[in-house]
């Protein structure tokens, strides 16, 4: 759904209360985590998901481009629902040993912008905080921006079918990254 404007087109923004709503599913998706429920958390995506984190790396203004990794290439995340099941299992069995014991989480949600990109469809931009804390010294702090595609479901829910996390920095001090965005 755009909008032509002279030469440019204009995505039009959602309103109030789509917006509104798709934020409480946002906040709700980040309580699923903190709460460790992510069995749950695997339901708020769409069969077809890709979820995906790619590298990045420095480079002068005029190559800014070449900064952001592309599909194909190292990515901290190149995942599928399938794989993130997988992910799901393989800490339900303890043999996860970088989350046992488990990490405590907290992720905050901020600055949801919600566009129509599709009759069912949205493009919604939000940027994340998350801090992970596990046994006494290792605590992480990862910040970046999360760009979803989210189809809207005949009952009115969501459904992620694409995620790309964009992490602000261009190398994660953590020892692992066993946290999910």
């Amino acid at each position: 759904m755009t909008q032509e404007t002279g030469t440019e087109f204009q995505v039009r923004l959602a309103d109030v209360e789509l917006t509104h709503a798709v934020a409480q599913f946002y906040f709700h998706e980040a309580e699923l985590l903190d709460d460790g429920r992510f069995a749950d958390w695997l339901e708020i995506f769409d069969e077809d998901l890709f979820y995906f984190a790619p590298l990045r790396t420095n480079r002068l203004r005029r190559q800014a481009a070449l900064s952001i990794g592309q599909r194909g290439e190292a990515a901290y995340f190149d995942e599928t629902k399938e794989s993130l099941a997988w992910r799901i299992r393989r800490y339900d069995s303890g043999m996860a040993w970088a989350e046992d014991p488990p990490s405590r989480t907290r992720h905050l949600i901020s600055n949801v912008m919600v566009r129509h990109t599709a009759e069912d469809e949205l493009t919604v931009r939000c940027a994340f905080l998350v801090y992970r804390n596990r046994l006494q010294t290792e605590t992480d702090i990862y910040a970046g921006g999360r760009t979803d595609v989210v189809r809207v479901q005949p009952d009115g829910g969501f459904k992620v079918a694409k995620r790309e996390i964009l992490f602000d920095a261009n190398v994660l001090q953590a020892k692992n990254l066993s946290t999910f965005f």
